[in-house]
């Protein structure tokens, strides 16, 4: 196992027996249960994976696997949430995942269907626009948008390498696993690092395994609070303003103090809350004596403005 993060697992139909106690005793501590896929076929062991791994403690998610040249992207997510893909915000529901990859079926016809090539048989603009029709009409039916489950390799070649994803979080596929505790390249138009990062198929647990790539209490936090539309419109708008601040190190977080969010950056922070908005935090002195007085819960709150310079002596405020 790599020595960082919260150790997890995912499972499908394939994991038909799972014993969900031995997983937790193994050092599991949450889990994604397949739902569905395209929108011909669900998971017939969904409900008793999904309800095992809460049983023994465990935070727990559902998973689409998208079939993309079938139907819709929000055809696929009403189908998804039908299934078994819904999100509430009661601390142990991880959010909904897009399980979007190398076309299984390659270059096969079933039942009259031909499934295209490992692309699908669409290119990379009708990909990203299937991936945001899915997205979008997953956070109206749940208020959430989901993580997108890829292969970065795949994800380059067939999606391009777009941006315009960073607020949805990225689970990548990685492995076999190494010594490093490195995941590898990610899609870097979009993502500067990854939530979760499954690093092997063949064990140690059940199904593939997993590591949360953070603390638990990040993982509860990830769990428990969804992203406003308005905090990551904001949050968008300040980051193409400021590409100082390098690339994202962290999704979009949120659950701070009367309801703010934030995201991570290679030179800072963007803070943004209902009252106040979205406004860059660069690394520099100004923001360590914010940090020194405790952020946005200590006696100076949420920024109000960017930093501005120009004062006497080469000052900033």
């Amino acid at each position: 196992m790599p020595t960082f993060g919260v150790q997890g697992l995912d499972v499908s139909g394939y994991q038909p027996n799972v014993d969900w106690q031995q997983q937790w005793n193994m050092g599991a501590r949450f889990a994604y249960v397949k739902a569905s896929e395209g929108n011909y076929m669900t998971n017939d062991q969904f409900s008793a994976q999904y309800q095992g791994s809460r049983n023994v403690g465990m935070i727990r998610g559902a998973y689409h696997f998208a079939i993309p040249n079938w139907s819709s992207g929000a055809d696929q997510a009403r189908y998804f949430v039908a299934n078994g893909g819904g999100w509430s915000a009661d601390g142990y529901t991880m959010p909904p995942v897009l399980d979007f990859e190398f076309n299984p079926y390659e270059g096969r016809t079933i039942n009259g269907f031909y499934f295209g090539n490992t692309c699908y048989n669409m290119s990379p603009t009708q990909l990203s626009s299937w991936v945001q029709d899915f997205g979008n009409t997953m956070r109206s039916l749940t208020g959430r948008l989901p993580m997108i489950y890829t292969n970065t390799s795949w994800w380059n070649q067939c999606l391009g390498n777009p941006a315009g994803f960073g607020d949805y979080p990225l689970w990548v596929a990685a492995y076999p696993y190494s010594a490093t505790n490195d995941a590898g390249a990610v899609p870097t138009g979009s993502w500067g690092t990854y939530s979760v990062w499954q690093y092997s198929s063949t064990g140690p647990f059940a199904g593939d395994s997993n590591v949360w790539n953070g603390d638990y209490a990040g993982l509860q936090a990830f769990a428990g609070s969804a992203v406003p539309l308005d905090a990551s419109q904001a949050i968008g708008n300040v980051q193409g303003r400021t590409p100082e601040l390098g690339a994202q190190t962290s999704p979009i977080v949120c659950g701070l103090t009367d309801g703010g969010c934030y995201q991570n950056f290679q030179n800072g922070a963007i803070i943004w809350s209902p009252t106040t908005g979205a406004y860059a935090s660069p690394a520099g002195p100004i923001r360590s004596v914010w940090a020194n007085t405790g952020f946005e819960q200590g006696t100076l709150g949420y920024p109000t403005s960017a930093q501005t310079c120009g004062l006497t002596n080469g000052g900033c405020y």
